[in-house]
């Protein structure tokens, strides 16, 4: 059967309207190869697979093309190949858009095929020169029919193509996160194949010595558990290594020269490194001028958490980045943010009229943010000694997690404009007077922390902390939030609980007792089961009227029946696009410390009887008479 062409798909256009998007899918096909200065008399459709698949051409000889697949299988259409080659996915621009604009998303969807006479191509694809006397048509060996716009990713934004610098490039977060994250990338084509990543760390390596070492990472820590080999070598080739302390010049003008033989114009810079060194890494970068981008390309910076260990030194460290990078070029990461269950909490609120008039002072009763590990600091004691649960999880992410379920909806879904909403709203949490942290923050450290290797035995660190806090805002004056998180606690759970008031009268009385204490929840959960759940009162079965709690739930898994991409590959695309809508700005970053401080303050000037909770408990027992105070109770199954 023979792919469809320009020719062909003239022909079957009736209307006015569509020969014109064709002639106009014709004329961009032309300019296609204008610009790549392709003066040979060849099919144009030919020209774009070959630009496509250029990696993947095994041999040309007589006049055939052959090309290997890399056994998952290409998908090769005349629109796709515009998309690729012209339009960098991007939906509503140019020939893809025309017909997307023609014929509406639904219908492309649906009769994809009838407008591209799209085929699926198997492993071994064998393109030929046209017959004579059937001008424009490519014949392949035909297997499975699919629509390529039933592929999601087909809608995806491109990332551009750029190299990645990785200062910390051999510590955990690297080889967990950042490695697996971007080989998944890779792998469902979200990057070019240019694609660079150069790391950095002390330890000495040679670029094959560190693929190697990088390799079982991506086995190890994927979470799909997805590892293709003969795509890990065109990934690995693409992986670069330059070893050096950041304290010293002589390391940039090193990773100058490794990025520009990469030939990538655009650079990704990312600190994964010890929070000490992220002034003296920008630092270096700045005297080097690496920071200094052409013209017409960009230098961008992602810096791990914690951002700072207090309000000042979050500022000194503002003010020294900002001295090499624009606030615009920053990204401050908080992979919380990029987890699709809170992303989705936008979603929930702003795209659905049932919530957003029920979410105010005047239905919602309190709201609880709960993040628990079942497991301790796991070899980490040196670090979490100096941070603590309030530092390393209330500040960094909770409070922006609370920001984004009460922040007021922006006017457009842009980056600043949904960024300026969350910082007005953390800039509305009432801070707490000295005098009221005893009464609204509880601090905790389970029995056997400082055991743990690296920990003073005498350490003062909060493994658990809990806070109540207040927005005062009108729709949020006289809510309470409450925020906790702890290690060793019975279960791995992240969660938000917004419970509602009760019914103004208890019209079916109290029966057994249990109804008081049943009222309306919405349950956001984060992790690990992502999804949401919405627990309300129904009639039991049977004479009489007995109300029993039920709860309707939606999970990500099973409802969508795809993978979901994790935190990291999400930020890391964003930030290539340069879409900053899931990263923390100067000034929110500045309220959430600004929102702590007092807790800090209080908690550095005191001695905590601690150890004062057990492993596999819900915390100390001050948490509990925290919010009893208020009139409530921790929702702990």
């Amino acid at each position: 059967m023979a792919l469809k062409n320009l020719g062909q798909v003239l022909r079957k256009c009736r209307s006015r309207q569509n020969h014109i998007a064709a002639c106009f899918l014709r004329l961009q096909l032309q300019l296609a190869l204008d610009v790549r200065k392709i003066t040979q008399q060849i099919d144009p459709l030919g020209v774009l697979i070959c630009l496509e698949l250029a990696d993947q051409i095994e041999r040309v000889d007589a006049g055939e093309i052959h090309i290997h697949d890399d056994e998952r299988g290409v998908e090769l259409g005349l629109l796709q190949g515009v998309m690729f080659a012209l339009d960098e996915g991007n939906a509503q621009s140019g020939a893809f858009g025309g017909f997307i604009d023609l014929y509406g998303k639904e219908q492309v969807f649906e009769h994809g095929q009838d407008f591209l006479g799209f085929q699926h191509l198997g492993k071994s694809v064998l393109l030929k020169k046209p017959r004579r006397g059937v001008p424009q048509c490519y014949h392949a060996e035909m297997t499975e029919a699919r629509n390529p716009f039933a592929d999601p990713l087909r809608f995806e934004r491109r990332v551009p193509e750029c190299a990645i610098v990785i200062f910390g490039a051999a510590g955990d977060l690297a080889k967990r996160k950042l490695l697996p994250a971007l080989y998944r990338l890779a792998y469902d084509r979200r990057l070019p194949a240019s694609f660079a990543i150069v790391g950095n760390s002390r330890t000495p390596m040679t670029d094959e010595d560190y693929r190697a070492r990088m390799r079982e990472a991506v086995k190890q820590f994927s979470e799909d558990g997805d590892f293709d080999e003969e795509l890990w070598k065109r990934f690995a080739a693409n992986l670069h290594y330059v070893a050096g302390d950041v304290k010293e010049p002589n390391l940039y003008q090193a990773l100058r020269e490794k990025v520009k033989g990469t030939g990538q114009a655009n650079i990704l810079f990312y600190l994964s490194t010890q929070p000490s060194y992220y002034a003296t890494i920008v630092d270096g970068i700045g005297h080097s001028h690496l920071a200094a981008a052409p013209e017409g390309a960009w230098r961008r910076l992602i810096v791990e958490k914690p951002f700072g260990h207090d309000l000042q030194s979050a500022r000194e460290l503002n003010s020294r980045i900002h001295a090499v990078f624009r606030e615009e070029d920053t990204y401050r990461i908080d992979h919380y943010l990029g987890k699709e269950t809170v992303q989705n909490i936008l979603a929930l609120r702003f795209g659905n009229g049932i919530f957003e008039p029920l979410w105010n002072r005047r239905y919602i009763n309190h709201v609880q943010i709960t993040a628990a590990e079942s497991i301790g600091v796991e070899g980490r004691g040196g670090y979490y000694q100096e941070a603590g649960a309030l530092r390393d999880m209330i500040q960094n992410h909770l409070l922006q997690v609370m920001a984004t379920v009460a922040m007021e909806p922006s006017a457009v879904f842009e980056p600043d404009a949904v960024r300026d909403e969350r910082a007005k709203l953390l800039r509305s949490i009432k801070v707490m007077r000295p005098e009221e942290v005893d009464l609204y923050a509880v601090a905790g450290q389970y029995k056997g922390f400082r055991q743990e290797p690296g920990v003073n035995p005498d350490a003062q660190t909060d493994t658990y902390a809990a806070g109540t806090f207040f927005v005062d805002n009108w729709r949020w004056a006289g809510v309470p939030f409450f925020i906790r998180s702890g290690k060793k606690l019975p279960k791995r759970v992240t969660d938000i609980a917004i419970q509602f008031n009760q019914a103004p009268l208890a019209l079916f009385g109290a029966g057994d007792g249990d109804q008081k204490a049943r009222p309306n929840l919405l349950i956001l959960r984060i992790q690990p089961e992502e999804g949401i759940s919405l627990l309300f009162l129904s009639k039991e079965p049977g004479s009489g009227m007995r109300l029993r709690p039920v709860s309707m739930d939606f999970n990500y898994g099973t409802s969508f029946g795809e993978r979901s991409p994790s935190a990291y590959e999400t930020l890391l695309v964003d930030a290539m696009v340069g879409d900053a809508t899931l990263y923390t700005r100067q000034d929110m970053v500045e309220a959430s410390w600004t929102v702590i401080q007092p807790i800090l303050e209080n908690w550095s000037n005191r001695r905590f009887d601690f150890p004062n909770y057990d492993p596999g408990t819900w915390g100390p027992a001050e948490a509990d008479a925290m919010i009893a105070k208020l009139g409530r109770q921790w929702r702990n199954s």
